[in-house]
C-alpha cells in the first residue's frame, strides 16, 4: 500500500512539473508573439508570469529586459540586463552587455556605454555591432572635446589639478583608441575571411 501511494505521488509531482512547465513556455510564446506585434507592455505580462512559474528562467528574463527597453522602462531594463552579465550562459551574457550598451547610448551616457561596449568586446572580440557602436560613442566624445588653443588648456589644467576630472579619457587617449579599434577591426575580418567555414555563427541581434 506505502509502494502504491509512494507511485502515485510520484506520478503526480511529475505531472505537475509537466503542466507547470508548458504553461511556463506558453508564457514566453505569448510574450515573443506580443513583442513582435509591438505590444511590449503585454509582452512584459507575459514574461513575467513565466518568470513566476520558474524565476531562474533565463529566456524569459532576457526577453523581458528587451521588453522593458522596447517600453522605455530604462530603469528596470538596466537592471535587467545587468543581472544578466553574470550568468554562466557566455552567449547571453555576452548579448545582455552589448544590450545595455545600447540603452547607456540612448540615454546619451557616453563614458557608461564606452565602458559597456568595451565589456561586450571582451567577451566577443568578434562583435561587429559593438565594435562599430564603440568607435561612435569615442567620436561623440571626442567631438565634446574639442581641440583648444594653448591659454585655454593652461587654464583648463590649472583647473583639473584643483578639481578631479569629469573623465578618465582624454583626446589623445581616445584618438589612440580609435585607431586601435581600426587595426582590430582590420584583424578580425581578416581572420574572419581566412576561417569563413570555421566560424560559428552570431545569434541574431535585438536591434
Amino acid at each position: 500500500m506505502k509502494a502504491r501511494i509512494t507511485i502515485l505521488s510520484i506520478l503526480f509531482e511529475l505531472i505537475l512539473f509537466s503542466a507547470i512547465a508548458q504553461e511556463e513556455n506558453a508564457s514566453i510564446y505569448r510574450g515573443n508573439q506580443f513583442y513582435k506585434e509591438g505590444k511590449y507592455e503585454q509582452a512584459i505580462g507575459e514574461y513575467q508570469k513565466a518568470l513566476q512559474l520558474n524565476p531562474s528562467n533565463q529566456d524569459a528574463k532576457f526577453n523581458l529586459a528587451n521588453a522593458l527597453y522596447r517600453a522605455k522602462n530604462y530603469p528596470e531594463a538596466e537592471k535587467s540586463f545587468t543581472e544578466l552579465n553574470e550568468v554562466e550562459n557566455k552567449t547571453l551574457a555576452q548579448k545582455s552587455t552589448y544590450n545595455k550598451g545600447v540603452l547607456y547610448s540612448r540615454e546619451k551616457k557616453l563614458l557608461e556605454s564606452i565602458e559597456t561596449y568595451k565589456q561586450a568586446l571582451i567577451l566577443d572580440p568578434a562583435d561587429e555591432n559593438a565594435r562599430i557602436n564603440l568607435q561612435k560613442a569615442l567620436e561623440e566624445l571626442k567631438k565634446m572635446n574639442p581641440p583648444q588653443k594653448k591659454e585655454e588648456q593652461k587654464k583648463q589644467e590649472q583647473q583639473q589639478k584643483q578639481s578631479p576630472p569629469k573623465t578618465n579619457l582624454n583626446k589623445k587617449q581616445i584618438e589612440q583608441y580609435l585607431k586601435s579599434l581600426q587595426q582590430k577591426e582590420q584583424e578580425v575580418q581578416q581572420k574572419m575571411q581566412n576561417n569563413k567555414s570555421r566560424a560559428p555563427q552570431r545569434p541574431d541581434k535585438d536591434w
